[in-house]
């Protein structure tokens, strides 16, 4: 009878033991499945759930001096946010393309000069001397400098036009994942009611508290980073496209990228602003200058306007995830990288010392 008994749970064990693992089967499978469905957008709607988090603040105020008409406060914050993206990124492609097709027609043609480098180049710290010395090479023989670069030219000249076409895609990516990011400043209440509802699944009955060190998280680096490494960028783009300096939009991407892993944008643009001085006038290569180094240290008077305190984040975090969310992802990955990799160092670092969250 006792063996009998026994035999019945053993089996009514295997029988739970086959079933969960089906339905865990199944979930997985369905997981699985979905994300196949969704990877495509997975990017831009992580980056749309990122921008309505860290303009959501902005959100509310716009919202409660429209008397609290969201929808409005919505349009009016989505129209605005695309036409600061659009606006300028049509000029700096379209200057970028143009200036590279001028450069293509005048070589072939061979009317292609370079003006002399400044004395001053020759004096930066490691690089100075043999720039200057290419410079002035191309200066006098462009054709020289050509056949002298031309392996380099081979090996990394697909990888610039790849570039300069996955920003075009990036751009439009950006575009609608500010719509999306338009239409979950609708949604917001709800949508923290989830989040809210996974963390607690997740980690327990601190979700809560999770939840709100991610958005704070979120609106810091979002705000206190990108927020200014975008404005330094636009700056900088539209100062060369108004000064007619050439491949504008490139340039103005390197200013991004330095700018979001917290190098001073004085790396670009004070050697754009020497090479404004052998293309330009003397009084418009100063004014070029000048503003050059106001975009550059704009961070300084920005930081207080954004955030008003600083980002609790290691920047080498922000780096990492900068540089290696551009790896995985593209130049999207540049924003997105940055801020997942510093939700993961926040919610870490709470989850090892409870006595901060």
């Amino acid at each position: 009878m006792e063996s009998n008994n026994k035999q019945m749970d053993n089996e009514t064990y295997y029988d739970r033991v086959v079933s969960a693992s089906l339905r865990i089967g199944f979930v997985a499978l369905l997981f699985f499945l979905s994300f196949l469905i969704i990877k495509p957008f997975l990017m831009m709607v992580v980056w749309g759930i990122i921008i309505a988090v860290g303009i959501y603040p902005l959100f509310r105020k716009l919202s409660s001096l429209l008397g609290n008409k969201d929808k409005l406060a919505s349009t009016i914050i989505t129209l605005t946010a695309l036409a600061l993206i659009i606006a300028p990124s049509v000029l700096m492609l379209d200057s970028t393309i143009t200036s590279v097709q001028n450069v293509a027609a005048e070589f072939e043609a061979g009317t292609l000069t370079v003006p002399p480098p400044p004395t001053e180049v020759a004096e930066w710290p490691l690089i100075g001397k043999p720039t200057y010395e290419l410079w002035k090479l191309a200066s006098t023989n462009i054709e020289a400098v050509v056949k002298k670069l031309e392996p380099q030219i081979k090996e990394y000249g697909p990888e610039l036009i790849s570039a300069i076409t996955g920003l075009g895609g990036t751009i439009l990516l950006s575009i609608l994942s500010i719509i999306i990011a338009g239409v979950l400043l609708l949604q917001a209440e709800s949508a923290e009611r989830t989040a809210h509802r996974i963390f607690k699944f997740l980690i327990g009955k601190d979700g809560e508290e999770f939840t709100n060190l991610t958005t704070a998280t979120i609106k810091s680096v979002v705000q206190g980073v990108l927020g200014i490494a975008v404005v330094q960028s636009i700056a900088a783009g539209l100062l060369m496209v108004l000064f007619g300096i050439p491949a504008a939009g490139l340039w103005a991407l390197l200013v991004l990228v330095l700018a979001i892993i917290q190098l001073p944008p004085t790396l670009i643009l004070l050697p754009v602003a020497i090479y404004g001085f052998s293309v330009m006038d003397t009084t418009p290569a100063i004014i070029f200058l000048i503003l050059s180094m106001i975009i550059s240290v704009a961070d300084t008077f920005l930081k207080p306007i954004f955030l008003g305190r600083g980002v609790d984040v290691p920047m080498l975090v922000i780096l990492l995830g900068a540089i290696g969310g551009m790896i995985v992802f593209g130049i999207l990955g540049l924003f997105v990288g940055s801020v997942v990799l510093a939700i993961t160092y926040k919610v870490f670092q709470a989850l090892i010392d409870e006595e901060k969250i």
